[in-house]
């Protein structure tokens, strides 16, 4: 694929999950959450560039910063995103002002990283963004899908489906 095409599935990607991020959105519980971060993974991993072959070591070092970035700024999202069960039973997530000020210093962070490989000299294409958002994604997801299974289920409502009845003296 050329460089084009990334730089639009990576921008493309970004606004979808900026816009998802800013409204309320139902957690399904389709176990899916991991896909579009695995899309974007093989995209990476198919594509030659990811590391610079005139600047390995560097090149590796700051593909690793830029992964350990996207790990906490994908574990920073979660942990800041607001979780909650409806009364019907079904469970929601929002953003935050702090999710906001994650997003920012993580974006930062990597324009910071992107300067300084600039400096050393490393050649830094699409395929290392798409790895890191691909991290950011999957951590993201998977501890919201964990946070979102932790939340007790409603009294009466239903627990990953199945209905729940009260037990012993409290049922009526």
């Amino acid at each position: 694929m050329s460089g084009l095409v990334n730089v639009l599935v990576i921008v493309a990607v970004i606004a979808l999950v900026l816009v998802r991020q800013c409204s309320a959105q139902r957690i399904s519980g389709d176990r899916r959450w991991w896909v579009l971060p695995a899309v974007l993974l093989v995209m990476a991993l198919r594509e030659p560039g990811l590391i610079d072959p005139d600047h390995r070591i560097a090149s590796v070092a700051v593909l690793g910063a830029e992964l350990a970035v996207g790990l906490i700024t994908g574990a920073g999202w979660a942990w800041t995103s607001r979780v909650w069960r409806a009364e019907d039973g079904s469970l929601w997530s929002k953003g935050t002002k702090a999710t906001v000020l994650v997003w920012t210093g993580g974006l930062a962070l990597r324009a910071a990283l992107y300067g300084i490989g600039a400096m050393l000299g490393v050649h830094q294409g699409s395929p290392a963004l798409m790895t890191a958002l691909a991290a950011t994604l999957l951590v993201r997801g998977g501890l919201l899908a964990w946070r979102a299974g932790v939340i007790p289920a409603s009294y009466g409502g239903l627990a990953n489906g199945v209905p729940i009845r009260p037990a012993g003296r409290d049922r009526v």
